[in-house]
C-alpha cells in the first residue's frame, strides 16, 4: 500500500507520492546550501513535488517559477504551493525547459538534474525520464537553456554525483559557465564522497570556494554538522 501522507518540515508540508522523484537528501542539501537574496527571481528546473522551490521560498526569495515535464509532478507541486504561506510567489509550468518561454531573466537557476545516464533504466518510464539524461535533458541542454534564461550576473546551482561532475563542468565551460562554489558531500565518516553541490556563473572566479559536508557517523547517526545545517527545516532538530 502506497504511503500518501505528506512530508512535514518546520514551515511547510508537501505531498510527494505522485511525483517522479520523492523528497530526498540530495535536494534538501542543495536547497539549504544555495545562497539567496530577497530580490531573487528563481527558475527551478525539474521541480518534481516542488521541494526546492519551497525551501528557497522559506529562505526569502521574491518569486519562483517551477517547471517539470511530468504532469503528475506539476499537479502535486501546485497543490503543495497552494497550501504554503508563499502561494502568491510560486508558479508552476508543465513543460520541457527547451520549450519554456519567459520574458524574465532569472537571478538564480536551480536543479536536481537527471544523471543516471550510464546505468540501467528504471522500470517506470516516468521515473526514467526524470532520472536519465539521455531522454532529452542532457547536460548540454541544461547549460544552453540556463544561458538563455539567466541574467548575466545570475547563478546556477546543481547537485550531481561526484563521478559525473567533471564532465558537467567541462560542458558548462563550453557554454561560458564557470565554477564559483563547491560542496563535496560524504555519506558516512571515512567513506569517499558521492555527491557534490555546484554553483556556477558567467564570470570567471579567481578562487573557487570549497567546503566538505559529512551526513552520517559510522554508527549511522547524523553528524552534528548535518543537524546544525538543517535545523531550520527538519522537525525535531
Amino acid at each position: 500500500m502506497t504511503d500518501a501522507r505528506p512530508f512535514h518540515f518546520k514551515h511547510f508540508s508537501l505531498y510527494h507520492h505522485r511525483s517522479t522523484m520523492k523528497v530526498g537528501t540530495d535536494a534538501i542539501l542543495l536547497g539549504r546550501w544555495t545562497e539567496v537574496r530577497p530580490t531573487d527571481v528563481v527558475l527551478d528546473i525539474g521541480t518534481g513535488c516542488g521541494l526546492l522551490s519551497l525551501m528557497l521560498s522559506q529562505k526569502g526569495v521574491a518569486h519562483v517559477d517551477a517547471l517539470d515535464i511530468d504532469a503528475a509532478s506539476i499537479e502535486e507541486a501546485t497543490v503543495n504551493f497552494e497550501a504554503s504561506q508563499w502561494r502568491g510567489q510560486l508558479q508552476t509550468f508543465c513543460t520541457d525547459i527547451v520549450d519554456f518561454q519567459s520574458d524574465k531573466k532569472y537571478d538564480l537557476v536551480i536543479s536536481n538534474p537527471p544523471f543516471f545516464n550510464r546505468f540501467s533504466k528504471c522500470d517506470s518510464e516516468r521515473k526514467s525520464r526524470a532520472r536519465h539524461n539521455d531522454s532529452g535533458l542532457s547536460y548540454a541542454t541544461i547549460c544552453r537553456e540556463v544561458c538563455r534564461l539567466m541574467k548575466p550576473e545570475g547563478r546556477l546551482a546543481v547537485v550531481l554525483p561526484v563521478d559525473v561532475s567533471s564532465a558537467f563542468l567541462q560542458t558548462a565551460a563550453r557554454f561560458g559557465l564557470h565554477l564559483h562554489k563547491r560542496m563535496t558531500i560524504i555519506p558516512i565518516v571515512g567513506k569517499e564522497p558521492n555527491r557534490v553541490n555546484l554553483e556556477l556563473g558567467f564570470a570567471e572566479s579567481d578562487e573557487v570556494q570549497e567546503e566538505s559536508f559529512v551526513i552520517r557517523e559510522t554508527d549511522g547517526r547524523f553528524t552534528g554538522q548535518y543537524n546544525l545545517f538543517l535545523r531550520d527545516y527538519y522537525l525535531g532538530l
